[in-house]
């Protein structure tokens, strides 16, 4: 895996080698989707290791920004998310995985991280439970 600036944009945005651009903190945006379903189940930060660690296990890594530490999701719940698929965006500063999850992803107990929807429709946006 090269790191940000060994290629040309051209060979970023249309070649064949991973090459992810992490920000000034190191980081890149992850999206995680339910590999069946499609539901977004969640999105946090992915750093150079946990990154590697994904893709060498296949078991969906994170830096976490609150601990400064690399964790696997699941690890204390056991709650894992098995990777299917992964994409990276255009100019390889975000991906999206298509994963497994054996089970509850929240650490809240829901079944993803986006339970709630915000409701447009009064004066104020308010938050309703997604069915």
């Amino acid at each position: 895996m090269a790191t940000s600036p060994d290629i040309s944009t051209a060979e970023r945005e249309h070649g064949t080698q991973l090459a992810p651009r992490f920000d000034a903190a190191g980081l890149i945006a992850a999206v995680v989707c339910d590999a069946t379903s499609g539901e977004v189940l969640v999105v946090a930060c992915m750093n150079e290791e946990a990154l590697a660690c994904t893709i060498k296990t296949k078991l969906v890594h994170f830096w976490s920004r609150s601990r400064q530490s690399l964790w696997m999701k699941g690890e204390t719940s056991r709650n894992t998310l098995r990777v299917q698929e992964m994409r990276i965006d255009c100019d390889q500063d975000a991906v999206v995985i298509r994963a497994i999850p054996a089970g509850p992803i929240c650490h809240t107990g829901a079944r993803g991280c986006f339970y709630r929807r915000v409701d447009l429709e009064g004066d104020e946006p308010i938050l309703t439970p997604v069915a």
